[in-house]
């Protein structure tokens, strides 16, 4: 035969139009597995109470206003070696306990709390039980949870022997 008269077999035993089918044919695959665990594993990004935290996020950003206004600000040390936290509250208002909340960025289950009981003109004492390390978040109001009326805020990285301030918001 000569190669004028070879022929040209069929399209379907030809490599580029099966390559160009299973292109097409992968991506509508992976779209559809996607498009099933996306349907099945919702996370749901937006929560059904957004309102209500919006309001909590308002709450907040009133009682550190009103700490502002009460001209209250505090300074804490904390002592590595022995767990002890002091903190000095400067300001109108001096309850008998204070709620220091130290919350960790990356993991609640590392979150702490404790109360610091009044010694003497505006200084708080209490004890961690384990040692501080890496950054944390720190929250000091005079009653725990939501019955506080005002909240002091601050950061600190631990272990540290540095004073570490707490103003009305951050």
């Amino acid at each position: 035969m000569s190669a004028e008269h070879e022929s040209i077999p069929p399209w379907y035993k030809q490599f580029w139009p099966w390559f160009l089918i299973g292109l097409l044919a992968s991506s509508v695959t992976f779209s559809l597995v996607y498009l099933t665990l996306s349907i099945r594993y919702y996370d749901g990004s937006v929560g059904g109470d957004y309102y209500k935290r919006g309001l909590a996020i308002n709450e907040q950003l009133a009682k550190q206003e009103h700490a502002q206004s009460l001209g209250l600000e505090a300074v804490m040390r904390a002592d590595p070696r022995t767990g002890d936290i002091v903190v000095d509250l400067q300001g109108e208002r001096r309850p008998e306990r204070l709620h220091l909340a130290l919350v960790f960025p990356t993991d609640s289950h590392r979150d702490r709390s404790l109360t610091l009981e009044h010694v003497r003109n505006g200084r708080y004492v209490g004890m961690i039980d384990e040692p501080l390390t890496y950054r944390w978040y720190l929250q000091l109001q005079p009653a725990e949870g939501r019955d506080a009326e005002w909240r002091l805020t601050g950061e600190a990285r631990f272990p540290s022997d540095d004073e570490i301030a707490l103003v009305p918001g951050l």
